[in-house]
C-alpha cells in the first residue's frame, strides 16, 4: 500500500502534509489552473477530506521505477455518486512533485466542484494562516 494511501485512508493530515514537495503542483479535476505548492495542495487536501463522503481507494497501479502511482477510488459528494484517480509522481527524494486528480462523471464533477467551491474561502484563510 502507498504511504499515501495510508494517510489518506487514516485521514491523518499531518502525514498526508509531510508527503508533499514544496513545489509540488496540484491539478484539479474543476479548476482551470493548476495550483503550485505545498501550502495550497495541503489546504486542498484538507478540504476534499471535509466534502468526500465514504471515500474508499479501490486499486492501486504502479509504475514500474516507483515513481509513478495511480489510486482509484470512489467517493460521495452531496449524493453525488464520484469515481476518480489521483495521479501522483514522486521526486528524488520520494516527495510526491506532481499530484493531478481526474473523477466522473461529469454530475459527480459538478458536485465536486460545488462543495470545493463552498470550502475555498477556508482553504485560502488555512494558506494565509500557514
Amino acid at each position: 500500500m502507498h504511504p499515501f494511501r495510508a494517510a489518506v485512508e487514516a485521514r491523518d493530515t499531518a502525514a498526508i502534509e509531510a508527503m508533499l514537495a514544496e513545489n509540488v503542483v496540484f491539478t484539479s479535476p474543476v479548476a482551470f489552473k493548476p495550483y503550485p505548492g505545498k501550502a495550497i495542495t495541503a489546504a486542498i487536501l484538507r478540504g476534499v477530506l471535509r466534502v468526500f463522503e465514504d471515500f474508499r481507494y479501490v486499486r492501486e497501479i504502479a509504475g514500474a521505477d516507483g515513481r509513478d502511482h495511480a489510486l482509484v477510488f470512489t467517493a460521495t459528494v452531496n449524493g453525488k455518486q464520484v469515481n476518480g484517480c489521483d495521479f501522483l509522481h514522486v521526486d528524488d527524494d520520494g516527495l510526491i512533485d506532481d499530484f493531478m486528480v481526474m473523477v466522473r462523471p461529469l454530475s459527480g464533477a459538478q458536485a465536486l466542484a460545488e462543495a470545493m467551491g463552498a470550502e475555498f474561502a477556508r482553504i485560502t484563510e488555512e494558506v494565509v494562516g500557514s
